[in-house]
């Protein structure tokens, strides 16, 4: 069994790892996005990613441990002001969840501004079937702890939210879990957005769609979905592991 540090250092290696694979996945706009990891001992801390350091360059050496108070416990560099401010609200809302992923991905931006939810059309979509949830409350840049609370009421117990003209959140009990939902819901947004130019989509009946949710919307399936993934970026990249 892991002690706090062998813990502690897979989960910011996974973290480093996830930034990696988003920027693999184009998930990278800016300074926007963030990720971020409960840490095993200090459950009112979490790590997360440095302020204006683009994914493709984060290193395990580059993470920063934030308390639920915003302040830099570890680490050398600054903060991302709105991921503090909608991951540290989460964290405290689900003790459940240990990873959450907001990115401003192309699709989940252009899906977000319909302001409704995903539909069971596909097999991957049914991931998310009756297990997210909508946030129709954009005021600008998320800087205020208000905002933060009401998208963590938003999201509920569900493992993604669409933020209307924002984009995507995606929460987990792993960063496995929470980088795999990203993933899916990004390619779910896009996949109906495609259909629905193209006419309108077959919805898959409420039965099956909840006997697929339980198929492909498990814990255990988003790790072994993550699996692959992680083999890749290791293989490509291995410098972020410094």
């Amino acid at each position: 069994m892991m002690n706090f540090e062998q813990e502690r250092q897979k989960r910011k290696e996974q973290l480093a790892g996830a930034f990696r694979i988003f920027s693999r996945f184009g998930f990278d706009e800016g300074n926007a996005g963030h990720i971020t990891v409960r840490d095993p001992e200090f459950e009112d801390h979490f790590w997360v990613n440095p302020y204006n350091m683009h994914f493709s360059l984060i290193r395990v050496s580059d993470l920063l441990l934030v308390n639920h108070e915003g302040e830099v416990v570890e680490g050398k560099h600054e903060v991302n002001k709105a991921g503090f401010t909608i991951h540290s609200e989460l964290h405290k809302a689900r003790p459940d969840v240990i990873a959450a992923a907001h990115a401003h991905s192309v699709y989940g931006k252009a899906f977000s501004t319909l302001g409704r939810l995903l539909d069971p059309i596909n097999q991957e979509a049914c991931a998310f079937y009756e297990h997210h949830s909508l946030f129709d409350d954009y005021t600008g840049v998320v800087h205020d702890l208000s905002e933060g609370q009401r998208i963590a009421e938003a999201l509920q117990m569900n493992k993604a939210v669409i933020l209307q003209n924002h984009g995507l959140l995606t929460v987990g009990g792993s960063i496995e879990e929470a980088v795999w939902w990203f993933i899916n819901m990004e390619r779910s947004c896009q996949i109906q957005l495609i259909a629905e130019a193209a006419g309108q989509p077959v919805f898959i009946n409420e039965k099956d769609a909840k006997h697929t949710a339980k198929q492909v919307g498990s814990p255990a399936e988003a790790k072994r979905c993550f699996a692959p993934i992680w083999g890749r970026i290791v293989n490509e990249q291995p410098d972020f592991l410094s």
